[in-house]
This record gives C-alpha cells, sequence and structure tokens, in this order.
C-alpha cells in the first residue's frame, strides 16, 4: 500500500481499542516524520489518562473528548515538546481539568534545518516525572522511563498490567528516530536504547505508528542500524577529511535529495559522538578527519 493510500485508509478521528485497557485515537497530521499522524493513547476505563495529546486541532480535540466522554480524565501525559505531540495539552486541560504531567519543559531553537517538529513553547506540566515515578488509576498504573536521546527531555511510559512500553518518538513503529544535535545526542539514545534491552515489556506503542509486537528484536535492529551508519561515516573518512554534505551524498544515494539536509543532522549526531570517543575530530573549516 503507497503512503497515500495509507493516510486515505487511516482511522482518523476514530478511538480504535488495542486492549481492554489501551485506545487510540489518530491526529491528522501526516508528514514525512510523522507518518500517518500523532497516536494520541487513551489508557484506562472510567478514570483515564491521554498520552502524547498532539497537536493544536480542532478536530483532535473533539475527537479524543468525544472518546472520553462519560469518563474523568485524570492525566494528560507528555513523551517530549515536539509540537506534534504536546501542544493540545493546553486546551485539553482546560476542557477536563486533568493534571499535566510528564516530561520536562523544553524550547530550543537549533543551528540547523529541522528534521522533525519544532519545540512547543506553551507546554507547562503540573508535574515533571522523574525517571520511575509513577501516576496511576483505578486500572492501570503508568511508569516514567526516561530516555534521552531523541530530545534530552524524552520519556517513555510503561503501563505495568500489561508490561506494554508507550515509546513515544525514541521507537517508532515506522522508521527510526530522528536525533538532531544540538538537543537531540546519539550518545545519549544509544544508551537508552541499551537501557530498554534491560526492561521486560512485550509490546510498545509508538506515537507514530503501528505496535511492535517484537520490541527486543527492533531494539536490537537499532542498535545495528546505528552501528552500521557509525562504519559507513569511519570508512569515509579512512579516505581522508570530508565535509558532512559530502559523506551524507555518500551514505544516503538513495534517499531523496530534499531528505539530506535532515540526514545530515543524523550524521552530525554520530560524528559528536564519535569525537567524544576521540575517533574522529574537527579538521578545517567545517571538515572532519579520523583522529591520527
Amino acid at each position: 500500500m503507497s503512503i497515500d493510500d495509507a493516510i486515505a485508509a487511516a482511522p482518523y478521528g476514530r478511538a480504535d481499542r488495542i486492549t481492554p485497557r489501551v485506545r487510540r485515537v489518530l491526529a491528522k497530521n501526516p508528514s514525512a516524520f510523522t507518518y500517518l499522524g500523532t497516536g494520541t493513547y487513551i489508557v484506562g476505563n472510567d478514570t483515564v489518562a491521554v498520552i502524547d495529546p498532539g497537536p493544536d486541532e480542532d478536530d483532535h480535540l473533539a475527537a479524543i473528548l468525544f472518546a472520553t466522554e462519560g469518563e474523568t480524565v485524570s492525566h494528560i501525559l507528555v513523551t517530549h515538546t515536539h509540537r506534534d505531540h504536546s501542544p493540545l495539552a493546553v486546551r485539553l486541560q482546560q476542557a477536563t481539568g486533568a493534571q499535566i504531567a510528564g516530561c520536562a519543559e523544553l524550547v530550543l531553537e537549533d543551528d540547523g534545518p529541522r528534521s522533525d517538529a519544532a519545540f512547543d513553547a506553551t507546554y507547562s506540566p503540573d508535574r515533571v516525572l522523574s525517571d520511575g515515578e509513577s501516576v496511576s488509576g483505578p486500572d492501570w498504573t503508568l511508569t516514567a522511563v526516561h530516555t534521552p536521546g531523541h530530545t534530552s527531555n524524552h520519556l517513555c511510559f510503561a503501563l505495568d498490567e500489561e508490561q506494554a512500553l508507550f515509546s513515544g518518538d525514541h521507537i517508532m513503529g515506522w522508521s527510526t528516530s530522528v536525533v538532531s544535535p544540538p538537543d537531540g545526542d546519539m550518545t545519549a539514545y544509544l544508551s537508552s536504547l541499551k537501557k530498554l534491552q534491560q526492561r521486560e515489556e512485550t509490546i510498545y506503542y509508538p506515537t507514530h505508528g503501528d505496535p511492535v509486537e517484537n520490541p527486543q528484536k527492533l531494539v536490537r535492529g537499532y542498535l545495528v542500524h546505528r552501528r552500521q551508519r557509525e562504519t559507513q561515516i569511519l570508512k569515509l573518512l579512512a579516505d581522508g577529511p570530508r565535509e558532512i554534505p559530502g559523506m551524507v551524498a555518500a551514505m544516503y544515494a538513495m534517499v531523496s535529495k530534499a531528505l539530506h539536509p535532515a540526514a545530515g543532522r543524523s550524521v552530525l549526531a554520530h560524528l559528536i559522538d564519535l569525537e567524544r570517543r576521540n575517533l574522529v575530530e574537527r579538521g578545517e573549516g567545517a571538515e572532519w578527519r579520523l583522529v591520527a
């Protein structure tokens, strides 16, 4: 199925029940970086939590309120503050009186082309959750898992009753995560992937894409993918100093050139990680080279 066909068939504005405790409402904000759109999750029955309320769109707010009609929304949880995840929290709180909780505030203008949504300046949580802290309702407990890398404030949320993890953008169901400096950090991202390897969840619910039913296999695949990119960079630099655009042209030759500026952010993230490990260094001008 083509992406256009998938968008045409997507269940926008409808609450799809995934498990007895979990429903998902899909926002109509498809893009090259959100896939079919933001998947907002409703956890629990009667008293519920809403995870990643999504973009500030009237139709999406109406869909969430319709899906939770007759219920109490006690918590609005946010994985991170990109504008496809958190802005609707303000109006959803006004409509429901729920507590906004989750990641810390973060507003940042980075120094390169954006490869995903910009940061949300309206986000103001009532409670910031540290790693291991939980919120709960009558039939659910959601525990924060600090997973920096995609952003420094990124959290996942573990649903203790179902061995499930709401993985935000750290693990997506259709693509690898964007890691864009200065806030996106490859060293932290790889460490967060390894952290998830030590956990026991059997299914992930990403904000973008389908549920991940074999998460440990996917996490291993993500780590292999990043090691392969790292190896590509080191092999290119073995032939002499290079600038990032030249590395991108070689590494992403089969990818649309329109996406090359975004790919350059990922290459930069890898280079910074390799620099910390004393494997590469910045050369003349914009060049990078191997450490002698």
